[in-house]
């Protein structure tokens, strides 16, 4: 199962960068406030389900362009076809395939692909997580105190500004830095391969969160949502790192009011 994910990653992964020099031509929709798709979008969640379908036809889908596909079978896909379109359409280059596949509820596999730098994030339920093959580990860090930390702002939400600024105040008065580079695939990522210590985000939805959430986990890490619960994929509220600063990263939460 996770090899046909990382093929059907990759294939979506490599169209996506043949796309990048139409980009001035492309389609871009609205489809609520600051949130955009685009053709590229939709013809790479195709590839995926197709790739994924013809292997595993009794397989559910949860995408977000495609929506649900009901199967069979007990698994089922989690998909976001380029997660950090935002990015991709200004020629920002950090965005991500991302793909978790579930069992009655449970993780099971994921694959994070960054196309445009060709690193392969993967994870399988209890063996581990791999950066192109390689062993990854979370970083080591015990507090907030120092550490590089990640987020995303409420963009499709700005009524939730003042709140967020708040706990992001907190952080940034003890961190290293905060980074808000637009992809929650790559940001727990990230935190997976030691690159970031922590990440806090909320108003997401399940696939931008399944695959890095499984990869965390693989790392040696903990995900939590705000109130140190697994409800991440319901609420669209998560915390990542270590399980030594998780602690610390949701008593800040606590402290600003958003546990």
């Amino acid at each position: 199962m996770l090899n046909i994910a990382i093929r059907a990653a990759h294939k979506a992964g490599d169209f996506i960068v043949r796309k990048i020099n139409k980009l001035p031509d492309l389609k871009v929709e609205v489809k609520a406030l600051n949130d955009f798709v685009t053709e590229v979008d939709r013809q790479a969640e195709s590839l995926i389900i197709e790739e994924l379908l013809k292997a595993f036809p009794g397989h559910g889908i949860l995408a977000e362009e495609s929506g649900v596909i009901e199967g069979r079978e007990a698994f089922r896909w989690i998909i976001d076809p380029l997660d950090g379109t935002t990015n991709y359409l200004h020629g920002f280059p950090h965005y991500a395939v991302s793909i978790a596949c579930e069992n009655e509820g449970r993780l099971q596999h994921a694959v994070i692909y960054d196309p445009y730098k060709q690193e392969t994030f993967c994870a399988s339920r209890g063996d581990g997580a791999t950066l192109n093959n390689r062993r990854i580990r979370v970083a080591g860090l015990k507090t907030a105190q120092g550490a590089l930390l990640a987020t995303g702002f409420p963009f499709r939400h700005p009524e939730q500004l003042d709140e967020f600024l708040k706990t992001f105040s907190a952080f940034f008065a003890r961190a290293s830095d905060v980074r808000r580079a637009g992809s929650a695939a790559l940001d727990l990522a990230y935190v997976a391969a030691g690159r970031l210590d922590g990440y806090w985000e909320s108003g997401l939805q399940p696939w931008d969160l399944a695959a890095g959430a499984l990869i965390v986990r693989e790392a040696g890490g903990l995900v939590t949502d705000f109130s140190g619960d697994s409800c991440y994929l319901d609420t669209g509220a998560i915390v990542a790192g270590n399980p030594r600063i998780i602690g610390d990263l949701l008593r800040t939460l606590e402290l600003t009011g958003k546990s």
